[in-house]
């Protein structure tokens, strides 16, 4: 798949100087970031809209509308598809799978909730806050790391 991102990187890099009035790329970038958002947002939508009435041809060119918009955004924005392949392999060490990353704390998995926790207490005989300080808190952790163009703010 990324070898086909990559080509329409390419053909998109190559179209964006053309004539704007015979090539749709090179009308977009006439036209400005606002406007590649808007394209690719509309596109989005379309994918949905088909997906949820289940109608699985038209997603499929949907979705190639939306990768071809998203892919002259990011020509537009100075992003390469290599870019966006490393975020996706530095989520997938960080988190086990390529996923977004979560936007608040992570939820406490269910064999570290309250009840288990009591449970494992009583029948070792340790006071539940106790356990819970000891075994609740590291395993809720996630490693963070700062990304890279971006500052660390501290909290006070």
């Amino acid at each position: 798949m990324s070898d086909s991102l990559e080509r329409l990187y390419q053909a998109v890099l190559a179209a964006r100087d053309l004539d704007p009035a015979t090539s749709r790329t090179a009308r977009l970038f006439q036209r400005g970031p606002s406007r590649m958002a808007k394209k690719l947002a509309e596109e989005a939508i379309e994918v949905v809209i088909d997906a949820v009435n289940g109608k699985a041809d038209a997603v499929v060119r949907e979705s190639a509308d939306l990768l071809y918009n998203l892919t002259v955004l990011w020509a537009s924005a100075g992003v390469k598809p290599e870019d966006v392949w490393r975020e996706m392999d530095r989520r997938e060490d960080l988190l086990g799978i390529a996923e977004k990353l979560p936007k608040s704390a992570v939820k406490m998995p269910k064999a570290l909730s309250g009840k288990a926790i009591a449970d494992e207490a009583a029948a070792d005989k340790v006071l539940p806050k106790e356990l819970a300080k000891s075994t609740a808190a590291p395993a809720a952790r996630r490693r963070i790391v700062a990304l890279e163009n971006r500052s660390i703010r501290k909290r006070h």
